[in-house]
């Protein structure tokens, strides 16, 4: 592929970012190709060498905001004349109405799954604390003469710490997870943004 189809196709890809994002990262490739070929490479493996453009559509969209792509896309592209503007107003009470409503859901879902996760990692503190806790009064008892007791703290204190390190790995992996559900959903939203634009 020539440098002028690979600019043409990321161009349509990116259509529904603000212009000014488009024709930066336009540049910023057609340099990066530009100094490919400089090192001696064709056109064509120049091109190649970046990727494919689907991939950098994906990566564009992921790192893209959210909100500027919808203000991009929800821009009115002509201006609205006095009988939308009065059903707007008019209809305001329902859309907006719902539009909280919705909003409001989707955030106490948001913040109801990022609960469980603080959670998980307060448990996980408090285990490694009671390791180091009960250790400690384990030595404690055993120099002041309870052998018993500063046997049992000492048992207590190691099974707290294996705990605690079976507990980080799973909050390690359902933070992970929360991270990679949250995303995606943004992700999605993004590229049905764009692609609404496309068509």
């Amino acid at each position: 592929m020539c440098r002028q189809e690979f600019l043409a196709q990321l161009r349509k890809g990116l259509s529904g970012l603000p212009q000014d994002d488009i024709e930066e990262r336009l540049t910023f490739y057609s340099e990066m190709i530009e100094d490919q070929m400089e090192e001696g490479r064709s056109e064509e493996e120049a091109v190649s060498a970046i990727g494919s453009v689907e991939e950098i559509v994906a990566q564009v969209v992921a790192e893209t905001p959210l909100m500027k792509i919808a203000k991009e896309r929800t821009k009115p592209k002509q201006r609205l004349r006095g009988g939308e503007i009065v059903l707007l107003v008019l209809g305001s009470p329902v859309w907006l109405s719902l539009g909280i409503a919705a909003f409001a859901v989707m955030l106490s879902l948001y913040l109801s799954l990022w609960a469980v996760i603080i959670s998980l990692w307060s448990v996980f503190v408090s285990l490694a604390a009671c390791s180091v806790g009960t250790v400690l009064a384990g030595i404690v008892f055993a120099a002041g003469g309870s052998g018993a007791s500063g046997l049992a703290m000492l048992a207590a204190g190691i099974v707290c710490a294996g705990l605690a390190i079976f507990m980080f790995y799973g909050c390690k992996a359902a933070t992970n997870g929360t991270l990679l559900l949250t995303k995606k959903p943004a992700t999605w939203i993004k590229t049905r943004f764009i692609g609404k634009e496309v068509a």
